[in-house]
């Protein structure tokens, strides 16, 4: 590294000589070696882990012992190390020294990412450069210790508090549909949904009708990579202003009076909710995240957010991974559930099923359809599969019908719900009873 490396070797050399006048806080300790700066310390750091795991005392005999009298010059001598001790302020205070190592470690680490950032910006694809930048960043800034304790008297406060409020029926995100918030309570934050059905099934338009619901009094995010965002808008105002999707393939030449009416009250409809459209070809989840985190600061937690992924098998997966496809679709699994907790949002992930539901005499999908399902059903807090009766059956009893069948609901229970489904507009609606 060429540029100022930020360091603070009082702070290092505190953290080390607390571990001289109480071993027991090297189990308590979050600081890895390769935290400290210092090559000395961080050596000796490392020796009296050792010690500990040992189950040995740690003092200057049992550390001499145990690098050898030959290597304790090269460690600063004895004379250094019986120092340490005397260096510490106060034991009261280890975690603040503890805290402040950790941020010198992370100011390096973030100054090392931007002069890589530097280097390759002039030399390599500039998109590759940033989306691993801002995906070592992200790195930085997660590799951070908790400062749980475990308490859980704030806990208990938060929830005799919530349980003096009245938040009636729907206590998460109203989906719009009666029967379906009757069984979820809404979409709740921090939640991961998996939306799964085969192609041309309804899933894109069903999301879209939940994006845009959702959209009116909280705020949406649609992440769509198959879909153009002129493209969604227009399906969005198709099934809003109720106008045929044949006609708005050419509305010039097909639209009537009343169309071009109902076309404008939808845009002017749109124009008011809180909905955010990227349609990215190729995005990852660090560019998901990194969206999401901007639009999570500029409504702070004033406004509940509802993120659309169409769908999660086009998210472009982690480089190490490319070999084995299982190993990708899980890592970008895991991510997008941390990210619903982390930013506190519900994330609905749409998910294309395996032809297995095409060889069963009952095309009804169940939990095993999903393709590379095992990390993704382990995943998800709420799983619902898409069947049509008429998708399979030209005659069928149950045309413009759409089964919602909620095969996992980690936190309520499962069943089937039944919508309208008006393909001509490409809307859904609640069925009488």
């Amino acid at each position: 590294m060429t540029g100022f490396e930020p360091f603070n070797k009082r702070a290092e050399e505190v953290l080390v000589g607390a571990f001289f006048l109480d071993q027991h806080l090297v189990k308590e300790c979050t600081i890895r070696p390769e935290q400290l700066y210092t090559w000395e310390l961080r050596q000796i750091y490392t020796a009296i882990r050792r010690l500990d795991e040992k189950g040995k005392h740690v003092d200057l005999l049992t550390l001499m012992d145990e690098v050898g009298d030959e290597n304790i010059g090269s460690y600063g001598g004895a004379s250094y190390i019986y120092q340490l001790a005397g260096k510490v302020p106060n034991l009261a205070n280890f975690h603040s020294y503890e805290k402040l190592v950790r941020e010198y470690d992370q100011k390096r680490r973030a100054i090392q990412v931007a002069e890589k950032i530097i280097g390759q910006a002039l030399e390599s694809d500039i998109s590759k450069t940033l989306s691993e930048g801002i995906s070592e960043l992200m790195a930085v800034d997660e590799d951070q210790a908790d400062d749980d304790n475990g308490d859980i008297t704030p806990s208990l406060v938060d929830l005799f508090e919530d349980c003096e409020k009245d938040l009636g029926e729907i206590v998460g995100i109203p989906s719009g549909f009666g029967q379906l918030d009757r069984l979820t309570g809404g979409f709740h934050e921090s939640d991961l949904v998996i939306i799964g059905a085969r192609p041309s099934m309804g899933k894109t338009a069903l999301a879209m009708n939940l994006a845009f619901h959702a959209a009116i009094h909280d705020v949406s995010v649609v992440f769509s990579l198959e879909m153009s965002k002129k493209q969604l808008l227009k399906r969005i105002a198709g099934f809003t202003g109720r106008i045929d999707s044949l006609k708005l393939k050419n509305p010039k030449r097909e639209f009537q009076e009343e169309d071009w009416q109902h076309f404008t009250d939808s845009i002017g409809m749109l124009s008011k909710v809180n909905l955010h459209l990227f349609d990215r070809a190729g995005m990852d989840v660090h560019y998901i995240w990194s969206k999401l985190r901007k639009i999570r600061r500029e409504h702070n937690q004033d406004k509940r957010i509802l993120v659309v992924i169409d769908y999660l098998q086009l998210i472009a997966g982690d480089p190490k991974c490319k070999h084995n496809r299982q190993a990708e679709i899980s890592e970008i699994s895991r991510a997008l559930k941390t990210m619903a907790r982390e930013l506190n949002v519900v994330v609905i992930a749409l998910s294309q099923l395996s032809r297995g539901v095409e060889s069963r005499q009952d095309k009804r999908p169940i939990l095993s359809d999903l393709r590379e399902s095992g990390q993704i059903e382990q995943d998800a807090d709420l799983i619902g599969l898409l069947y049509r009766d008429d998708y399979y059956t030209k005659d069928s009893q149950q045309k413009d019908k759409m089964e919602i069948i909620l095969a996992k609901h980690r936190n309520g229970p499962t069943g089937t719900v039944e919508l309208g489904f008006n393909k001509q507009y490409g809307q859904f609606v609640n069925l009488e009873g």
